[in-house]
């Protein structure tokens, strides 16, 4: 299990996790809720659970061990805890696209291998969302759609224009 504390992570064994759940415990009283289950609620049985969920997705989802911003290419190179590796154009993300290429470079994998962060830009990118193609929002994946080019879109705008263009707005009645 990963414990984040400032930017820090630390890995914490299942008799450290075993500890804090005692202390929490022994301070219930204390122990701030929301009108929820509180970590003081929770059992053996219920933390064994969690944690084996967690590596079990620990060791079937994607999770970087790095990322770097290539130049030359100009695509962020991630490698996988897996030992597999992926790239996609910097450009694609999104909030990446005015980026400078020393903005590009300070990329940092966030605790745990989940995601991918430039601090100076705000910008938070999921790596299973990279992985299969999500560079940002729907609103953004439908930009970025739209300005795909092929054959058949150029012929299409060549054939529209032929005719005029696109028709204007009507005016609301």
């Amino acid at each position: 299990m990963v414990i984040f504390t400032n930017d820090h992570a630390q890995a914490m064994t299942r008799a450290e996790i075993r500890r804090a759940m005692a202390i929490v415990v022994e301070h219930r009283n204390a122990c701030w809720r929301d009108g929820g289950i509180s970590m003081a609620d929770l059992t053996h049985a219920e933390i064994d659970a969690a944690l084996a969920l967690g590596e079990k997705q620990a060791n079937n989802e994607p999770r970087a061990r790095s990322a770097r911003y290539d130049r030359a290419s100009g695509r962020i190179e991630v490698e996988l805890t897996s030992g597999a590796a992926f790239a996609f154009p910097a450009r694609l993300g999104q909030g990446l696209e005015a980026a400078t290429e020393e903005e590009l470079a300070q990329v940092l994998v966030s605790p745990g291998g989940y995601g991918l962060h430039w601090k100076a830009l705000d910008v938070d990118l999921s790596i299973p969302g990279l992985a299969a193609g999500v560079f940002g929002t729907k609103a953004h994946m439908a930009r970025i759609a739209g300005q795909a080019r092929s054959v058949a879109k150029s012929a299409a705008a060549r054939a529209n224009g032929a005719k005029g263009g696109r028709p204007r707005k009507s005016g609301m009645a």
